[in-house]
C-alpha cells in the first residue's frame, strides 16, 4: 500500500507541476495508449507500485490539461488543491455514504455542507440537497420530484401505478435549454418538452410562456428555466417566469449547472433574482466551485417530494431520518460532500465570491481582446462567463477552432449557436491567470491571421 500511494502521489505531482508549460490538447491517440498499456490481460499478479507506474507513464501523454488554466473547451473547474486532497481523503477512507448511521462522519459534513450551500445560494433553508453525479443527474433528480408530486396532486400515484394511464403532463421550456434537460425527461418517461421562444441571448420569453401555458390543456405542469445559457451565458428573468408559472400551478425548476453560483457574487447575484421562488434547482460543484469529478447538487424545496420520489426500503438497511441516499438515484455512492465542504471551508464565503468574480473578469478581458482581432465578432452580451465568437463565415469560424486546437497553447471549443459555426470560450477554473488569458488570446490572433 505504502510503496502505491508513495508512487502515485509523485506522479500526480509531477502532472500537476506539468500544467504551466504543457500542451494542452493531448499528445497521443487512443490506440497509442492501448498500445502501451498492453493488449493482453497477465495471467500473474504485478505489484501495485508497478501497475500506478505503469497506468502513468501510458496515459500522460494522452492526457487533456483540463486543470490547466487555459482549458476554455466546456464548462469544466479546475481542481481547487484543498477539494482535491479531500478527494484523496475521499476514496482511502472508502465510505459508501448512504446511511447515517453507517457513516456518520459524512453524513456530519453532508449536513453542514448542505447549510452552508443553501445559505451562499440564498435558497429555501429547508430545502434538501442530494450529491449527485453531475448536472445530467441533478436534472433527473429535481424534475423526478417534480413528476411525482404535480401527478400526485392530481390524484396519481406513480410509485404505486406507474405512468401508464396518468394523466398527461406538461413540461415546457426555453427553446435554448440545455440538451440534458430532454435528456433526464426521456428518462423519465416524459417524452420531449414543450419549447418556448427566446430572445437573442437565448433567456426564455416570459409573454410567450405565459401564452403557452395559457393555451394549452388543464392540468399538471412543468416550467424548466436557465441560470447561465451554455453559448451566451445568459439568465432567464426568473422573477417574471415564476410568477406566470404560479398562477398555473406549475412546477419551477431551474438549471444552473454552471450559473447558479452567481448567487454567491455580489456584483453578479442580479442575475438570479427571483429564483429563490422556484422548486427546485440544478448546479454542478465540479464546475463553478472547483470542486473533482463526480458532482453535482441537486436541491429540491419540499424534502417530502424529493425523498418520495428517491427513497426506498431495505429490511436489511440500517435506516434513519433524512439518510443520504433518499435524496439521490443510487444507493452506494462515495463521499461526494467531502470536497465540497473542503472547498466552500478554504475559500470561505468572500473566496466563493473572488472565484466567480474571477471567471467573469476573464471572460470579458476575453471579449476585449479578441474585439480588437480583425474580422473577429462577439456575438453575446458577456454577462457571466460565456463568450462566442464567429470569425466571418463558418468554414473561416472552424479553420479557426482547428487553428487554435492546433497550437496547444489553449483549448476553445467550435459549437453552432443561433444558426452560426461559432468558438466558445468557457471561463471556470481556479487557475486561469491573467498571463493565461493573454497567452490564449495571443495564440488566437496568431491563428487568426494564418487563416
Amino acid at each position: 500500500m505504502d510503496a502505491a500511494l508513495s508512487h502515485a502521489h509523485e506522479h500526480a505531482g509531477a502532472w500537476l507541476a506539468s500544467l504551466t508549460d504543457r500542451p494542452v490538447t493531448p499528445q497521443a491517440t487512443v490506440d497509442e495508449i492501448v498500445a502501451r498499456l498492453g493488449t493482453t490481460l497477465p495471467d500473474d499478479p504485478t505489484q501495485a507500485a508497478e501497475v500506478v507506474d505503469l497506468l502513468a507513464a501510458a496515459c500522460e501523454p494522452g492526457l487533456t490539461a483540463m486543470p490547466s488554466g487555459r482549458f476554455f473547451g466546456f464548462v469544466i473547474g479546475g481542481t481547487h488543491p484543498a477539494a482535491l486532497a479531500a478527494d484523496w481523503l475521499t476514496s482511502a477512507w472508502d465510505q459508501n455514504s448512504a446511511l447515517r448511521a453507517v457513516t456518520p462522519a459524512h453524513s456530519a459534513v453532508e449536513d453542514l455542507t448542505s447549510r452552508w450551500l443553501l445559505d451562499l445560494l440564498g435558497l429555501p433553508a429547508d430545502s434538501s440537497v442530494g450529491f449527485v453525479t453531475g448536472a445530467t443527474m441533478s436534472n433527473f433528480t429535481c424534475l423526478a420530484a417534480a413528476r411525482d408530486e404535480m401527478l400526485r396532486r392530481s390524484g396519481w400515484d406513480v410509485a404505486r401505478d406507474g405512468l401508464v394511464g396518468a394523466p398527461p403532463l406538461r413540461v415546457l421550456v426555453g427553446a435554448e435549454r440545455h440538451d440534458t434537460i430532454d435528456l433526464a425527461l426521456r428518462y423519465l418517461g416524459l417524452g420531449a418538452p414543450e419549447p418556448v421562444a427566446t430572445d437573442e441571448q437565448g433567456r426564455i420569453d416570459v409573454e410567450a410562456l405565459a401564452a403557452a401555458l395559457a393555451a394549452g390543456p388543464p392540468g399538471p405542469a412543468i416550467v424548466a428555466l436557465q441560470a447561465g445559457n451554455v453559448h451566451s451565458g445568459a439568465f432567464d428573468d426568473f422573477t417574471g417566469a415564476v410568477a406566470v408559472a404560479r398562477r398555473h400551478g406549475a412546477w419551477v425548476h431551474v438549471d444552473g449547472a454552471f450559473g447558479l453560483f452567481a448567487a454567491a457574487s455580489p456584483p453578479h447575484r442580479h442575475l438570479v433574482s427571483g429564483y429563490a421562488g422556484a422548486d427546485s434547482w440544478t448546479t454542478d460543484a465540479h464546475k463553478t466551485l472547483n470542486v473533482p469529478y463526480d458532482c453535482g447538487l441537486a436541491i429540491v424545496r419540499d424534502a417530502s417530494a424529493l425523498r418520495a420520489a428517491m427513497g426506498m426500503h431495505g429490511d436489511y438497511l440500517i435506516q434513519a431520518e433524512g439518510d443520504p441516499f433518499e435524496k439521490v438515484p443510487e444507493v452506494s455512492r462515495r463521499g461526494r460532500a467531502v470536497p465540497v465542504w473542503a472547498a466552500l471551508r478554504a475559500l470561505g464565503r468572500s473566496g466563493v465570491a473572488d472565484l466567480v468574480d474571477g471567471f467573469c473578469k476573464h471572460a470579458c478581458t476575453f471579449a476585449e481582446g479578441i474585439g480588437r482581432i480583425e474580422g473577429a465578432e462577439v456575438l453575446n452580451d458577456v454577462v457571466f462567463t460565456q463568450v462566442c465568437v464567429a470569425f466571418g463565415d463558418d468554414e473561416r469560424t472552424q479553420a479557426v477552432v482547428r487553428g487554435v486546437l492546433e497550437t496547444g497553447t489553449a483549448w476553445m471549443s467550435g459549437s453552432r449557436w443561433r444558426g452560426r459555426a461559432v468558438l466558445r470560450i468557457s471561463v471556470s477554473s481556479w487557475a486561469t491567470t491573467g498571463d493565461d488569458v493573454e497567452r490564449s488570446l495571443e495564440a488566437l490572433r496568431q491563428v487568426v491571421v494564418r487563416v
